[in-house]
C-alpha cells in the first residue's frame, strides 16, 4: 500500500513534520528557560530519541557506512553551535538554562539547512535512507549537546553549596 505512494510526496510529508517538530521544538525550549533545570531535564531527551534507532530494523532506512558517517560528523560539527549557546544561571539555589537570542536564529536555521538538503538529496537518495540519514544527523547533534549542558550543570551545581 505505502509503496504506491510516490516518494516526493513522502519528501513533502516529512519536511512539514520536520518544520511542525522544529516549531515545536522551540516552543519547548522558551517555556524551559522560565523553569529550574536539573539533571533529569538534560538527560531525557536523547534517552527518549534513542526509541528513533528502532527504525533501522526496516531495510528501508537502512543506511550504507559511509553515510553513517558522513552524517554523524555534520551532527556533531552543529552540536558545537548549539554548545557554545547554550549558558546556564543561578537564580537563587536554583540553576535556569539562559535564554539565547541565538537559540532561535540557529534552530531555524538548521531546519531550512535540513529541508534545502532533504530536497537535494532527496534526488539522489532514498527517501527512507535519508530518514535514516537526518536521524544519525540530529542524534549526533543532540548527544554531545546534552554531555555538554550535563557537565557545565553540574560544574555550577557544585558551585551551591545548598544543591548537593
Amino acid at each position: 500500500m505505502l509503496s504506491n505512494i510516490p516518494s516526493h510526496y513522502y519528501v513533502i510529508g516529512s519536511t512539514i513534520m520536520a518544520i511542525l517538530m522544529g516549531s515545536f521544538v522551540m516552543v519547548i525550549r522558551m517555556r524551559a528557560s522560565k523553569m529550574p533545570t536539573n539533571e533529569k531535564k538534560i538527560i531525557i531527551p536523547p534517552i527518549a530519541m534513542s526509541s528513533g534507532a528502532l527504525m533501522f530494523l526496516f531495510e528501508q532506512f537502512r543506511v550504507p557506512p559511509m553515510q553513517i558517517l558522513e552524517a554523524a560528523a555534520v551532527g556533531m560539527v552543529f552540536s558545537t553551535i548549539l554548545i557554545a549557546t547554550s549558558k546556564f544561571e543561578v537564580k537563587g539555589r536554583d540553576i535556569y538554562l539562559k535564554r539565547s537570542k541565538a537559540f532561535v536564529f540557529i534552530l531555524f536555521g538548521l531546519l531550512i539547512f535540513r529541508v534545502v538538503a532533504k530536497m537535494i538529496l532527496s534526488n539522489s537518495i532514498d527517501v527512507g535512507e535519508l530518514a535514516g540519514m537526518f536521524w544519525i544527523l540530529a542524534f549526533a547533534m543532540l548527544v554531545p549537546w546534552r554531555i555538554a549542558m550535563l557537565i557545565q550543570f553540574k560544574k555550577i551545581k557544585k558551585t551551591i553549596p545548598q544543591l548537593h
